[in-house]
């Protein structure tokens, strides 16, 4: 990527925080001068007694390279190519052919307190692999891409009204190679590619990819926001994986983090010896429960670092969508703290009007610039309008997990299946506002570590019953409106909890029930993207019908799914151990029912228990309903029956 210098308005927008580009003209750039190859570095630094560029090239020798300060608080300075001993030409890097004569650098800057520190560069394209944390100096646009049908179907790909089925995964224990070392992006892609297409998902989501300095944060505290973490390979191997994914037909959503970041020396707290990144005000710069910093939206330069790097993945790495982290601390200047620990907004009140007012401006640039991205907000608490368009007062997102269902539904499900009549209320209460956002329901990494269990380990029950249980939630969650997201593991019932240092344990499919598991989801998962009913109306009551609500002894619901003209999908859920062979559900028309997924089928290692032929509805009212038909209801199962719709009755 060649260094584009900024004019005046350029810089003024960067300064204002209405940069998406920032990218192309901070960090490390390569530019001819005079038919010299040269790299060009640039740092934002602005109360920085001096900044020198460092590394290896001169055995971190500090003030060997002193740069220059611009009159806006931008250092700079341009040194020849031979010096780096870089690869002769920027646009043709080959890797991992170049890989040793790329060199580290570091910014040393001279603080107030006339101490030196070494920060890695902000806007770093790579970085050195851990331990180790300098950046280094890479040319960006080596790499050609495939995905071109992708990327023009994309622009108008409508992902409200189409199935979107996501593989939540950690890139470094989804699966390791021999003695268990890790994986890089292409070896990834080679596994990883066939398998998701087997199993039926539109979308992975990859936990976050960008550099950070320990394993054990899973990417959440990040040092490089513009660099992919070298543990797994190079910018381009990462580029070649998404590009794959593309070529097959999947979406590719990234974990990026815009709350908070961490206190290591080499990253962004206390940049040039004063706050930069983070407010001047403790009470608002530092999360005291995670240990982190927190992003000061009200300086544009942080607004335009944070929008710039955004928009650097979806353009520059062709990333689908981003997944938003902790939006929820961003809104709230009280999230997770104590008395004491927050002040209040110029209102008095909790909300960070900056982070509202630079959410809705994310939005509105990412949407604009690439239209059929997805923006997705981890948000957990009862803000309004988080995927409302910004013109109406919302924050502008696409989609937002929703939280409340996932934390009410995994509640249910712990009760043993003779309590759980007296918490039905968690099964139904979704539907109060399940239309009030856009929403992803989410089976997350977040559920099943920290002693939560997995999501098989969280049915209570024997064996048989926990199996059971598990398919049953799952098909009661994929006729539930929302998108789906399920972290790696679940679909085939990893039985512990997710370990951050080693594989899944794929050794579970040698064995009898684990194998059958994989098949149900893999069948549900066909079936949401095959059947329109299950995926096209999501929000709003078009959509669905209740025919069953209010079961609670039984703990049983059941509901139609519709889209227009297209078949409507029925599905009935029996959370209790005990088979109905002759269960009446209402019906809002004269109809025909056949059976097409049941969770007890033995093929999925059920008890086999399942309604053979079709069955046609009576004119005998049910449930408020003018029409019902009785059918068998197996014991922690969910059943889908195709539902015909026929003549009325005379």
């Amino acid at each position: 990527m060649w260094y584009t210098p900024p004019d005046g308005e350029r810089r003024d927008r960067f300064h204002q925080g209405f940069c998406d580009d920032a990218y192309n003209f901070m960090g490390a750039h390569p530019v001819v001068e005079m038919g010299r190859l040269k790299w060009h570095f640039s740092v934002w630094a602005p109360n920085a007694k001096k900044v020198c560029l460092t590394g290896e090239f001169c055995d971190w020798a500090y003030e060997a390279y002193p740069m220059e300060k611009q009159y806006d608080g931008i250092w700079e300075i341009r040194l020849p190519d031979d010096l780096f001993r870089a690869a002769s030409n920027p646009e043709k890097y080959s890797y991992p052919e170049a890989e040793e004569r790329l060199k580290g650098y570091k910014y040393a800057v001279l603080c107030a307190d006339d101490q030196w520190h070494l920060r890695a560069d902000p806007y770093g394209f790579r970085s050195e692999l851990r331990p180790h944390n300098a950046s280094c100096i890479h040319a960006l646009s080596g790499y050609i891409w495939g995905d071109e049908k992708w990327m023009e179907k994309r622009k108008n790909w409508n992902a409200y009204r189409n199935p979107v089925n996501i593989y939540e995964m950690h890139l470094g224990t989804w699966r390791r190679g021999e003695n268990g070392e890790i994986l890089n992006y292409s070896q990834i892609a080679d596994q990883l590619i066939p398998y998701i297409r087997d199993m039926g998902y539109t979308h992975v989501e990859f936990l976050p990819v960008m550099e950070h300095p320990f394993d054990g944060s899973w990417g959440y505290q990040v040092t490089g926001y513009y660099a992919p973490t070298a543990r797994y390979g190079s910018p381009e191997q990462l580029k070649e994986l998404i590009d794959r994914l593309h070529r097959a037909g999947i979406g590719v959503i990234l974990d990026w983090v815009p709350a908070h970041y961490p206190r290591d020396e080499v990253g962004l707290r206390y940049f040039d010896g004063t706050p930069c990144y983070e407010h001047q005000d403790p009470r608002r710069s530092e999360m005291p429960q995670w240990g982190t910093m927190l992003f000061d939206y009200g300086r544009g330069e942080v607004c335009s670092f944070l929008i710039s790097n955004a928009m650097f993945w979806l353009k520059e790495y062709h990333a689908d969508g981003l997944r938003c982290d902790a939006v929820s601390c961003m809104l709230y200047h009280d999230f997770c703290k104590e008395p004491g620990q927050w002040s209040p907004n110029k209102d008095g009140g909790r909300e960070n009007y900056e982070a509202i007012d630079f959410l809705r401006r994310l939005n509105e640039m990412a949407y604009r610039e690439c239209p059929g991205v997805m923006m997705i907000a981890e948000e957990a608490t009862a803000f309004q309008g988080v995927t409302h368009p910004t013109w109406k007062g919302g924050l502008g997102f696409g989609f937002k997990w929703n939280m409340g269902w996932m934390n009410d539904t995994l509640a249910y499900v712990k009760y043993e299946p003779l309590f759980r009549k007296y918490a039905h209320d968690k099964l139904t209460f979704s539907l109060m506002y399940a239309f009030s956002e856009n929403y992803v329901l989410p089976f997350s990494h977040d559920e099943v570590v920290h002693l939560k269990k997995s999501m098989l380990d969280k049915q209570p029950g024997d064996l048989w019953q926990k199996f059971a249980g598990l398919r049953a939630l799952y098909g009661y969650t994929m006729a539930h409106p929302g998108k789906k997201l399920l972290f790696m593991g679940g679909e085939f019932g990893q039985f512990a909890e997710w370990k951050d240092k080693e594989q899944l344990d794929w050794f579970l499919l040698l064995y009898e029930r684990h194998p059958e598991m994989q098949k149900c989801v893999r069948a549900l998962n066909k079936l949401y993207r095959d059947m329109p009913a299950l995926h096209r109306i999501d929000d709003s009551w078009d959509g669905f019908t209740w025919l069953s609500a209010d079961d609670r002894d039984r703990s049983l619901v059941a509901f139609l799914r519709k889209a227009g003209r297209c078949n409507a999908v029925a599905c009935v859920s029996n959370f209790t151990p005990h088979p109905y062979g002759q269960y009446r559900i209402g019906l809002p028309y004269n109809c025909e029912l056949t059976e097409i997924f049941n969770s007890d089928r033995a093929e999925f290692a059920g008890s086999n228990q399942y309604n053979a032929a079709p069955i046609r509805a009576e004119k005998i009212p049910c449930n408020g309903l003018p029409y019902s038909c009785l059918i068998c209801v197996p014991p922690l199962s969910t059943v889908y029956f195709k539902v015909r719709k026929m003549a009325e009755m005379v």
